[in-house]
């Protein structure tokens, strides 16, 4: 047995001649930064609910204005999500196919909420979305609400998670040979059995990042949100607004016992995610 370790059995392989050598350093540093930026902030947050026992960290998980906060925190987050897919999809679609006046300002636009602090977002839309806001006011005749509502909250979400689905398929439609699409159309394939059958499986794992980014990052959105839900318990009151306030009132195990039950949630759903983007990429390769 040479130097050159093998390990088929675990689907990696090490050579002495590798041209890209120090895979133990770089690994024992990965691990490292890893241990140090993540997994102690996420034990710690996993051991500090049961410093009140069991009985506490129950009554705050299951007291009906947690599970309604976090209701609305995952609902509006996917909510968000499925929104952004959507038109996140078509966005990307008209910038990278088409040319047109003002194409390079809207492509540069998307990436605002990645820059705007999020307090002027929520501020912002807040003024929008109120009842005597530039369009809060237009729904305001007809008894519609928008601020201060979940659906002010989705609103909230869908601007902050919008380029993530952009910038994720964006890249994949620009490598996507437009030939492609000209021989699907040559065969006698319809515009839309074009886009069902080439474009969309061709982009369906990048879409799926995307959906997966805009989801984790509406879920755990607080500066945005927190100036349009109106923070109405029971009603449009978030989860990381509910964790904040039980810090306020020195509830530091409450406060991390809802913490937990959103890392939880979270880490199941993402991990649905990449299983299911991962599948849709070995079927892809077959």
């Amino acid at each position: 047995m040479t130097v050159a370790a093998s390990a088929s059995s675990a689907g990696w392989r090490l050579t002495a001649g590798s041209p890209l050598p120090g895979f133990w350093p770089a690994l024992g540093f990965t691990l490292a930064y890893l241990s140090f930026f993540m997994l102690l902030p996420l034990a710690a947050l996993a051991l500090r609910p049961w410093e009140s026992g069991l009985d506490h960290v129950w009554a705050v998980i299951s007291s009906p204005r947690t599970v309604r906060a976090l209701q609305l925190s995952f609902g509006a987050a996917f909510a968000a999500a499925c929104v952004n897919a959507v038109f996140g999809t078509i966005v990307a679609w008209i910038l990278v196919r088409y040319e047109f006046p003002g194409r390079r300002l809207i492509d540069a636009i998307v990436d605002l909420p990645f820059a705007l602090p999020t307090a002027v977002a929520g501020i912002s839309l807040a003024a929008i979305y109120a009842p005597n806001g530039a369009i809060g006011s237009l729904f305001a005749p007809h008894d519609i609400r928008i601020a201060f509502t979940p659906l002010g909250v989705m609103i909230a979400l869908v601007f902050v998670g919008f380029p993530f689905v952009v910038r994720s398929i964006q890249p994949v439609l620009q490598d996507l040979d437009v030939d492609v699409e000209e021989a699907a159309a040559t065969l006698g394939a319809s515009r839309l059995q074009t886009i069902a059958r080439v474009v969309l499986p061709a982009i369906f794992p990048a879409l799926l990042a995307g959906f997966s980014l805009s989801f984790a990052r509406a879920v755990g959105e607080y500066g945005s949100v927190i100036f349009i839900a109106g923070n109405i318990p029971n009603v449009s009151e978030i989860a990381p607004l509910l964790i904040v306030i039980r810090l306020e009132e020195f509830d530091y195990a409450g406060a991390a016992a809802v913490g937990l039950v959103m890392l939880v949630v979270s880490l199941i759903l993402l991990f649905i995610l990449n299983w299911l983007q991962a599948h849709v990429v070995r079927s892809a390769s077959r």
